[in-house]
């Protein structure tokens, strides 16, 4: 069972990203943190987390709330216990630079 971790506020694109992991096949156990304050809390397993897996796969959305995506890669990356986790950065910003 492959544990993902999906940080994304917007609830229609959290549901995209759920029906395309069950179309894929793979058996997943999706968490989902809206925002990146929360990303953080599961990734460290702060309170409420103190249980979280560590996940096998982050899936990432760039503007979020509170903390935003870039701040949480950044964490995650210069984090030793977080750093080898893969990072799927998602975002449906149409900005070039995103």
């Amino acid at each position: 069972m492959l544990n993902v971790l999906l940080v994304e506020d917007n609830p229609g694109d959290a549901r995209l990203a759920v029906e395309a992991l069950r179309e894929g096949g793979a058996k997943v156990q999706l968490h989902l943190a809206q925002d990146g304050v929360e990303a953080m809390s599961f990734l460290k397993r702060e309170p409420p987390h103190t249980d979280a897996p560590r996940p096998d796969l982050l899936l990432l959305d760039l503007n979020l709330p509170r903390k935003d995506g870039r701040e949480v890669l950044a964490e995650v990356k210069n984090d030793p216990q977080l750093r080898r986790i893969p990072v799927v950065v998602l975002t449906t910003s149409q900005a070039e630079q995103d």
